[in-house]
């Protein structure tokens, strides 16, 4: 059953099969994709225009409306997406349909908000996250979008791990909550000028520069020298 407030795909079926037919696909600015499950279990190869895709995705929504031929809606997540590796445009991808009675497994995005008032950020400290991403079980329904972690409270040097993050509603964390570190605001290491190392530098080249004869100097000694053959 389609849902106004989820996003929906509408794509078709796709009868080209083979490298050659997916590339000439991809020429005119179609995607090749395959929806696995449903009742029956098995695959559908479909096509979609890659902008009619692009902006299905750029909306975020974790769970999709999928219709094939204008058919009936089938709820869908992305199980897997192949990016061009310099572009970055999508060029394939694998969406599983799901039952939205039942729980699923799935990864969903990190956000972190609140960096510029944290207590650390204005001692001078720096912000890093270290985790982009977690995995959780929850109803097709329930799986947000991405999910929001307030670290306008770290103090310098402070380290907040996945233990400390409330879930949000019918989601469960996978990942290990003491082991799991989402973000840390690190003491910038400051780098001290070897002056000390610059100083003797300069001092050993000035201790050369008197030491050392000049060019002057080594002209008029070779002229004493007497010749060989010459009168004394």
């Amino acid at each position: 059953m389609a849902d106004s407030k989820r996003p929906t795909l509408a794509v078709e079926d796709r009868p080209e099969q083979g490298s050659r037919a997916v590339r000439r696909l991809r020429r005119t600015g179609v995607v090749p994709g395959v929806v696995y499950g449903g009742a029956d279990g098995e695959c559908t190869s479909f096509k979609v225009e890659y902008r009619a895709l692009r902006q299905v995705l750029v909306d975020g929504s974790a769970l999709i409306d999928l219709k094939v031929e204008g058919g009936k809606a089938r709820p869908v997540i992305v199980k897997d997406q192949q990016l061009h590796p310099v572009r970055g445009e999508v060029m394939h991808i694998d969406l599983l349909e799901v039952r939205l009675d039942e729980t699923i497994q799935a990864p969903v995005a990190v956000h972190i908000e609140g960096a510029e008032e944290a207590p650390g950020i204005k001692e001078g400290g720096v912000m890093e996250q270290v985790t982009h991403q977690l995995n959780i079980e929850a109803l097709p329904t329930d799986i947000p979008d991405f999910i929001t972690v307030d670290v306008s409270g770290m103090e310098i040097a402070a380290t907040m791990h996945l233990s400390e993050i409330t879930p949000p509603a019918g989601v469960v964390y996978l990942d290990d909550p003491e082991e799991t570190i989402i973000a840390t605001i690190v003491v910038p290491t400051e780098v001290e000028e070897p002056e000390e190392v610059e100083e003797e530098t300069e001092l050993v080249g000035e201790e050369g520069e008197e030491g050392e004869p000049s060019a002057e100097d080594e002209s008029e000694g070779e002229g004493d020298e007497p010749q060989e053959g010459g009168e004394s």
